[in-house]
């Protein structure tokens, strides 16, 4: 068989209308999907630096362009708001792990081709979906801090962060902010958990996989929680020196991310024939 028809993956009538079942998984699970997720970087580190580049000359693009703006406050809340569109950025990884994963040999045009290929069209709503949160975060700021801060501008980042410290309203600001911004992170995290690379693996619709995801949440609460909170410490950890260890955390996050979604959702081969032709969704105990 050629490797354009293998890369093809094309799915039975039956197993296309066959929702995802997901399963509920420990940390061992999320400390054995790190380990795959290095080892993924290692084989193929080109791939990594080349989409972690991108993302992090992204990053670089939004803050300089509000400096220039006169937006310089802003810088802090946009880089952590670009934390939101990590899973779409790291859309290429996955599909680098799943060729690793399936044998298939590596290239740019056949990952590449996976991304931009007419079914995983998918792919592009689903990231539309995150970068309207990504919009909806930095409007939310803006208004927070004509509310609590007032009209004027600052000049320097330095005179926003004077005002954030050493007033009532600055701090009251910093509290609400940070409590608006973890609502939405909660609510994008829960949709695209499993999402993006569900996408990628599967032909089914952008409902079922928003869906399934937040089903493998509810699954894994504990871990999901967990994992998001390393997720968001390490990119905004890597966004401090100007974005530059976005080079290595994005890549190795996003192979990770593939290996723990195939931790999570259950493969079609492993489902019995009942389950492909009925279709709700199950979350089965823990195995452990």
């Amino acid at each position: 068989m050629s490797e354009q028809n293998r890369d093809a993956r094309p799915l039975a009538p039956a197993a296309q209308r066959t929702y995802p079942t997901v399963r509920a998984v420990s940390f061992a699970d999320v400390n054995e999907a790190w380990t795959q997720g290095l080892r993924d970087f290692r084989a193929a580190p080109a791939y990594g630096l080349v989409f972690g580049g991108i993302y992090a000359a992204g990053g670089i693009v939004v803050v300089l362009g509000a400096t220039a703006l006169g937006l310089g406050y802003l810088a802090y809340p946009l880089a952590a708001a670009f934390a939101l569109i990590g899973p779409f950025a790291a859309v290429g990884l996955y599909e680098v792990s799943r060729r690793q994963e399936a044998g298939l040999s590596l290239s740019w045009h056949a990952v590449l081709g996976a991304i931009f290929n007419r079914r995983n069209v998918r792919l592009v709503w689903m990231g539309l979906i995150t970068v309207l949160f990504f919009i909806a975060w930095i409007c939310l700021v803006r208004v927070l801090v004509v509310i609590f801060l007032g009209t004027h501008t600052f000049p320097t980042l330095d005179d926003f962060l004077v005002a954030l410290t050493l007033t009532s309203n600055g701090l009251l600001f910093l509290v609400l902010g940070h409590a608006v911004g973890a609502i939405l992170s909660i609510a994008l995290f829960s949709l695209t958990f499993v999402s993006f690379p569900l996408l990628l693996d599967r032909d089914i619709g952008v409902a079922t996989a928003m869906l399934t995801s937040v089903h493998a949440v509810m699954a894994s609460p504990v871990v999901a929680i967990g994992w998001a909170i390393i997720v968001v410490l390490l990119l905004m950890v890597a966004c401090l020196p100007f974005f530059l260890g976005l080079l290595v955390v994005l890549p190795v996050l996003g192979h990770t991310t593939w290996h723990l979604y195939r931790k999570i959702v259950v493969p079609l081969a492993r489902l019995s024939p009942r389950s492909r032709e009925f279709p709700p969704i199950e979350i089965p105990a823990s195995d452990s």
